[in-house]
């Protein structure tokens, strides 16, 4: 019965090994397939009360939205009709790539950072995601006064991952949110935590929330981002102020 019950135990692991692949498979072309479609929101106005400019990874771009309206950006122009967006985000962008994004001599009333998920899983080292972090809260307050810093949550919760590498994110999560956290208390920067655990992670208990690929946001996945943002940037206050002393 030994080697029947060994023969048994591979032939199991074969068999999930396979079904992870082919879930892995399908989810890297639902991956591409969004990337593809994904284009970033921005908006000139005449005019304009307000100026942001947006700089980050494909969170920033809104992949995974149905459209451009539905991304962080565009519920943001939703929100202020009077704010005109500059959009520089880029599909697979680190933070040290962001650097490139915010050349120029511009001055904004709000940036806002939107970035580290691919740092997370494409295994940036820590000192350097660390340093990367330091010299971009430095570069984009010298472009605002107001830097709205956007870190990605709790990776290690996407569907896309299963133990033990969602186990490694989720650990990879962590220290960027204390590199960040360090990072935006030295710049004077504001900090929106998305990172929560397994058992507090919307994400996890409405499957809703994931776009097709188990990575990004869907529609209703960036409606709760930009909840998080309006709630702990407190964005109508700073933003009405910011407003104000224009007028």
């Amino acid at each position: 019965m030994k080697p029947f019950k060994i023969a048994v135990i591979l032939c199991i692991a074969v068999t999930l090994g396979l079904l992870l692949c082919a879930k892995t498979g399908w989810r890297l072309h639902e991956f591409i397939e969004l990337a593809r479609r994904s284009k970033a929101l921005q908006r000139t106005l005449v005019q304009p009360s307000l100026r942001l400019l947006i700089v980050g990874d494909s969170t920033a771009v809104g992949t995974g939205a149905m459209a451009p309206q539905a991304s962080v950006a565009g519920l943001l122009a939703q929100q202020f009709p009077c704010l005109q967006i500059e959009n520089r985000a880029r599909d697979g962008a680190k933070f040290s790539q962001l650097l490139l994004q915010l050349e120029g001599e511009e001055r904004f009333d709000m940036v806002l950072v939107m970035a580290g998920g691919n740092d997370v899983i494409r295994m940036r080292g820590l000192d350097a995601l660390e340093n990367d972090l330091e010299r971009v809260m430095r570069r984009a307050r010298q472009q605002a006064d107001l830097v709205v810093l956007m870190p990605a949550g709790n990776v290690g919760n996407a569907p896309f991952f299963s133990a033990p590498l969602s186990w490694l994110m989720t650990w990879r999560s962590r220290r960027l949110q204390a590199f960040a956290k360090a990072a935006a208390s030295r710049h004077g920067a504001v900090i929106v935590n998305l990172f929560r655990e397994p058992i507090d992670d919307p994400f996890v208990q409405r499957q809703e929330l994931n776009a097709a690929d188990g990575l990004h946001p869907s529609d209703a996945g960036y409606r709760v981002w930009f909840g998080e943002l309006m709630a702990q940037a407190a964005l109508s206050q700073r933003l009405g102020a910011a407003a104000a002393r224009v007028r």
